[in-house]
């Protein structure tokens, strides 16, 4: 086999998981991973990554909002023209583009759902109103105890959690649309408030017990 070649080995959970030609293994599938480029950057770099900045944050809940009934990989390969439709989220100036919800309806490039981009203006604005730095409001939601649950296989990654829950209705009493508990739960990942990579996955961090 040569070093262009994929390998794949399992490890001592009894967990495949392969490696792509740089030797690192990753829990997610050889399938999805090869979908495109960003689907590894977004992999290696950012899924179960804390994040505490506030811009990006709101960026990810936007993603979120607008993955719904649609595809991971969808959304990662439109994410460039998104955060360039809508002013790279800067959250002051898309709380203030109703005015442009037409022409956005118009850009073939992003996700033409109203509802969604509706959604996301709306959710800028009560961002605006919350009277604190939007990180510190979405970790306020972080679930207690042990953030990186380091499952063994996907079967045990839950998709929605009662912290998960919990942060839905508290954020749908706030006023924000499109963050169902497995929608939160999706965020939680996303965000790093809890790490869901398989044990055997570089992106795993090792026990230290």
């Amino acid at each position: 086999m040569n070093a262009d070649q994929e390998t794949e080995e399992n490890d001592p959970n009894g967990q495949i998981t392969r490696s792509q030609p740089d030797g690192l293994y990753r829990c997610w599938p050889e399938s999805y991973l090869n979908l495109s480029h960003d689907m590894l950057v977004y992999h290696d770099t950012e899924w179960g990554t804390p994040c505490h900045d506030s811009q990006a944050l709101f960026e990810r809940l936007a993603l979120e909002a607008m993955q719904a009934g649609l595809s991971w990989n969808t959304i990662i390969n439109k994410r460039r023209a998104i955060d360039k439709a809508f002013h790279d989220f800067d959250i002051e100036r898309v709380a203030q583009m109703g005015p442009e919800v037409s022409s956005l309806m118009a850009n073939k490039a992003i996700i033409r759902n109203r509802r969604k981009i509706e959604a996301i203006v709306h959710n800028a604005q009560v961002v605006l109103g919350l009277g604190m730095p939007f990180a510190d409001y979405i970790w306020s939601f972080a679930p207690s105890g042990p953030y990186i649950r380091r499952p063994q296989s996907f079967e045990e990654v839950p998709a929605v959690t009662e912290a998960s829950t919990r942060m839905s209705k508290a954020m749908k009493k706030a006023g924000f649309k499109f963050v169902g508990p497995t929608t939160m739960y999706a965020y939680m990942q996303s965000t790093g408030m809890v790490n869901d990579h398989l044990q055997g996955c570089f992106r795993c961090p090792q026990r230290q017990d």
